[in-house]
């Protein structure tokens, strides 16, 4: 039986929505139609997901604990649905019939839980980017309010995911906005069956590189608007970005990702190179052919990130240049085995702080050998390492209290950034 606390929580947005509003127009309830099928594909998104993927599925994906994800899929499953029903109760109050016959399929984007996580994270910052674009279509204040307490959510939602995606979890300090027709080029493609939305969707638009875009690289589209009619070499990509008031406009075959960008990129495919306005009331979109597609820009590697993943590196962070160098987050006891084993190939055990000291230059000289770096003495190493007594007066004892040794392991496998018990 669910608790009062429950019930109140849910009965608020009702008490909100469910006040007399001044004005029912068809535009009001045109939009609150489209935000609830919205709405319905998120939490049919995170219902499928959640009921197909074991525990072994995301312990697999590099999650440090199963549970962590699903709490969250969980808790944002829950919040989409109640949204969903918030907003139908509203369009009924209103006179209107809510769209119930929608079909939504996911196809490969549950193929695994990694897939399922980066199409999540789209679904999230693609409904941010539906109620920022239509806002300005809804002339009532109390439904515009009301509508804006569900954004914040989404928002909320979309750090979250970010976070899952190894992603900055606030990569800029402003999102982008999306009109409902440019919303279904991205939607669109999950929604089948009877779907009467009123809105026609904009052509769709896929980035078909491979591997993760980055700075400098360069992209390539498909879309059935990119046929053999048209001239794709009088086309331009489009790069929108949250915060900048125009689009970035670049010749197709120059469509570079340019330095600087982070996070979240909203891309269309113009037949012109004048730029789209950030601002979506005065966007000019006759000039649109596909799109947007949406890619994300992750160059900011955070710790938030590494409390949940297992395996979260940059590697194109490594100082020699290689590709396949990362940094693994491990646990404290497997720190403390690592520097042990360390410390015993060395012929030393690690009983007091010098001795950890001394096992951390072993592992730096192999590292430093390793490079072709000169390698530092035992004792030099020993005479730069921290003192035992921390800033809190803690005397570090032994491996797994306060670990002060950091660097690469004699292996290079892995780098102990040290931890705190």
């Amino acid at each position: 039986m669910p608790s009062f606390a429950s019930l109140l929580a849910l009965a608020a947005p009702l008490m909100v929505l469910g006040a007399p509003l001044k004005r029912d127009t068809a535009t009001n309830l045109l939009v609150l139609k489209f935000a609830d099928v919205l709405e319905q594909l998120e939490t049919q998104f995170y219902t499928q997901a959640l009921q197909k993927f074991q525990t072994s599925d995301f312990t697999s994906a590099g999650f440090v604990s199963a549970q962590l994800p699903i709490e969250q899929f969980t808790q944002i499953q829950n919040d989409e649905a109640t949204h969903a029903q918030v907003l139908e109760s509203t369009i009924t109050s209103l006179g209107g019939q809510p769209i119930s016959n929608c079909s939504f399929n996911f196809g490969n984007a549950l193929n695994d839980v990694p897939t399922m996580a980066a199409t999540a994270r789209v679904v999230e910052n693609l409904g941010v980017s539906a109620y920022l674009g239509a806002a300005h279509l809804i002339d009532d204040p109390v439904l515009l309010t009301a509508a804006g307490s569900i954004l914040t959510v989404e928002a909320r939602h979309q750090t979250i995911l970010n976070v899952l995606n190894n992603g900055a979890s606030i990569p800029q300090a402003f999102d982008i906005a999306f009109l409902p027709n440019e919303v279904l080029a991205i939607a669109g493609a999950f929604i089948s069956g009877e779907c009467p939305v009123g809105i026609d969707a904009n052509q769709p638009l896929t980035i078909t590189n491979t591997g993760a875009a980055q700075p400098g690289t360069l992209l390539t589209f498909s879309s059935p608007a990119l046929n053999g009619s048209v001239d794709t070499s009088k086309l331009y990509c489009q790069m929108l970005v949250g915060g900048m008031s125009t689009s970035i406009s670049l010749p197709i075959d120059q469509c570079i990702v340019p330095q600087g960008v982070e996070g979240p990129v909203g891309i269309f495919i113009t037949a012109d190179n004048q730029p789209l306005n950030n601002n979506v009331r005065d966007r000019a979109t006759q000039a649109v052919l596909a799109g947007p597609t949406m890619a994300f820009i992750d160059t900011q590697k955070q710790l938030l990130s590494q409390l949940a993943l297992a395996a979260s590196g940059d590697s194109n962070n490594s100082s020699n240049g290689s590709s396949n160098v990362s940094t693994t987050t491990i646990s404290p006891s497997e720190a403390s085995s690592i520097i042990a084993s360390a410390s015993s190939a060395s012929g030393a055990a690690p009983t007091d702080s010098a001795a950890a000291a001394s096992a951390s230059a072993t592992d730096s000289a192999a590292a430093a050998s390793a490079t072709g770096s000169a390698p530092v003495s035992g004792a030099a190493a020993a005479a730069a390492a921290p003192t035992a007594a921390e800033a809190d007066k803690t005397v570090v004892e032994s491996p797994g209290t306060r670990n002060i040794a950091t660097g690469p392991s004699a292996n290079g496998a892995i780098t102990v950034d040290g931890w705190q018990s």
